[in-house]
C-alpha cells in the first residue's frame, strides 16, 4: 500500500519505520525536507530507514491510499491543510495525533475535550476524508511493536466509516496488536483521547512510557 506519514516526531518516525518494514511504500511528510535532513536526530533514524521517502506534506500525500497523522494535535489542522488532504474524498485517514497543550508546564492539558475531539475537528474540516482514531493511547514503540510487553494488551479504533476501520484494524493487526476494539463512532474518540490525562499520569507513577491497558472480559 502507497501510505503517507505525516510528522517527524518519534511516532511518525516508529509508524513509518514499521510499514516500512512490513512492504509498504511510505513517505514521510514534513514541512521542510531540508531543515528536516539536517537535524542530527532525523539523521540518525534515516540511516536505518533508508527506504522511507522524506517529502513536503502535500507531495507526500498527493498519490497516498493511506494518510496517518501523526503530527502533534496542536498543529494537527494546519498540517492537514499543508498537505492539501481536502482534495482526498474517499482516503482513510489514520488518526493518531492527542490535543495536548503544554503552554501551561507539564502535565499538559487538553485543548478540546467532552462535547468534541480533535478527530471529529479534523472530520469536519476535511469531510471528505474517513477518520479513523487509533493508538493514540500508545508510547509510539508499542504502538507498531506491541510484542515487546510480556503479554497481549487492548487498542481502539473509532470512525464512522466501518470499511475505513476495517482498513485501519488489519493495519494494527499487522503490527501484531491482538486485540482491537471498536469503540463506535467517531464522537467515542472523545473518550481515547481522554484517556491521555489518565495516561501521563500512570508514566510518571511508573517512570515509563513503555506500559499499556488490557480490557479483561
Amino acid at each position: 500500500m502507497d501510505i503517507a506519514v505525516l510528522g517527524t516526531g518519534s511516532v511518525g518516525r516508529a509508524v513509518s519505520a514499521r510499514l516500512d518494514q512490513l512492504g509498504h511504500a511510505v513517505a514521510l511528510g514534513t514541512r521542510d525536507p531540508e531543515a528536516t535532513t539536517a537535524r542530527d536526530d532525523h539523521a540518525a533514524w534515516a540511516a536505518t530507514s533508508p527506504g522511507v521517502r522524506l517529502m513536503t506534506f502535500a507531495d507526500a500525500a498527493a498519490t497516498a491510499e493511506l494518510l496517518v497523522n501523526a503530527s502533534s494535535g496542536v498543529v494537527t489542522l494546519e498540517v492537514l491543510r499543508s498537505a492539501a488532504v481536502g482534495d482526498r474524498d474517499g482516503t482513510v485517514l489514520l488518526d493518531i495525533s492527542n490535543p495536548l497543550d503544554f503552554s501551561g508546564g507539564f502535565p499538559p492539558t487538553l485543548t478540546v475535550k467532552d462535547t468534541d475531539s480533535l478527530a471529529e475537528q479534523i472530520q469536519r474540516e476535511f469531510a471528505g476524508l474517513r477518520v479513523v482514531k487509533a493508538l493514540n493511547t500508545l508510547t509510539a514503540e508499542l504502538m507498531v511493536h506491541p510484542g515487546t510487553l510480556p503479554e497481549p494488551t487492548t487498542v481502539f479504533v473509532c470512525g464512522d466509516d466501518a470499511d475505513a476501520k476495517a482498513t485501519v484494524t488489519g493495519l494494527l493487526e499487522s503490527f501484531g496488536h491482538a486485540d482491537v476494539i471498536d469503540l463506535g463512532d467517531l464522537s467515542s474518540a472523545r473518550g481515547a483521547e481522554m484517556f491521555m490525562p489518565l495516561w501521563l499520569r500512570i508514566m510518571g507513577a511508573l517512570g515509563t512510557g513503555s506500559f499499556n491497558i488490557k480490557v479483561v472480559r
